[in-house]
């Protein structure tokens, strides 16, 4: 029998349920395809896929210094979504990564939180995940040089850095859990803390520590890449399943025609 690759399930899982649904009402969206006929939805704004993230996680996002706006790998992401649906993207201010889940349930400020957030059990209970569209595994940082491995870190005397809220903060519970945990608001202030000694390692998202590593912080290195075999996906609220399969369909049209190849090239080099 054979077996689908991922890009495959996504488009094939994400059209199925577009196309269960398309015969509920029209999309809020104007846009061609299937993203916009996946159903009725609403959105916070009229004509605008609203959308919260912590903006301090690059490469998946950030603020760009020199525009004030953001930039990075889910916000490119968020505007091809946008576009397939039909829709203008519009970007509230960065918030505190674990209030994002909250805030996407609650409804009524955002229409989605797309974060570099592992789709995870605990989540998916709280609010609805769009299909994967990430594969991710998790990882520790410490200074170059270090002699440090997992074992020598878990000990009351280390501190180990993580950023509130994350799957990475629950590895180092689990994992490591005679350390002591510093859960910081960003993984920026994490990695700085490590490289100034503040902290003895930090738990990351292996996409964000390599990026880090080359971008700002060459004289931290990876000395442990922990396969956790996770997927990246979109929050989005219980109460609009249109919305979801809108999104799902918007994810799959951009494996189709290369868009989601394009910005991954963009921001990692390669197709991830």
């Amino acid at each position: 029998m054979s077996t689908l690759s991922r890009r495959q399930f996504v488009q094939f899982g994400s059209l199925a349920a577009a196309g269960l649904l398309a015969g509920c009402g029209s999309s809020a969206g104007s846009g061609s395809g299937d993203a916009a006929d996946a159903g009725e939805y609403t959105l916070v704004e009229e004509g605008k896929l609203t959308c919260i993230s912590n903006l301090f996680f690059p490469p998946f996002e950030s603020m760009n210094e020199s525009t004030g706006e953001p930039e990075g790998f889910d916000i490119d992401v968020s505007k091809s979504l946008a576009e397939h649906m039909g829709l203008e993207v519009n970007w509230l201010p960065s918030q505190d990564f674990d209030t994002l889940v909250p805030t996407i349930k609650n409804g009524g400020k955002a229409d989605i939180a797309i974060a570099g957030m592992t789709i995870t059990d605990a989540r998916q209970a709280e609010v609805d995940m769009s299909d994967p569209y990430v594969d991710s595994n998790q990882s520790i940082v410490v200074k170059a040089g270090s002699t440090e491995t997992a074992d020598t870190l878990n000990d009351a005397s280390k501190k180990i850095a993580v950023q509130g809220g994350t799957t990475g903060a629950d590895w180092a519970d689990e994992n490591i859990p005679a350390a002591e945990k510093k859960r910081l608001s960003t993984i920026i202030d994490a990695m700085s803390g490590v490289q100034s000694g503040l902290y003895d390692a930090v738990v990351c998202d292996l996409p964000v520590s390599r990026y880090q590593i080359k971008m700002s912080y060459s004289d931290l290195e990876i000395i442990e890449e922990i396969p956790t075999g996770e997927q990246y996906g979109i929050a989005i609220s219980k109460d609009n399943p249109g919305l979801t399969a809108a999104v799902n369909a918007a994810l799959a049209e951009m494996v189709e025609d290369g868009s989601m190849a394009a910005i991954e090239a963009e921001w990692f080099g390669a197709e991830l």
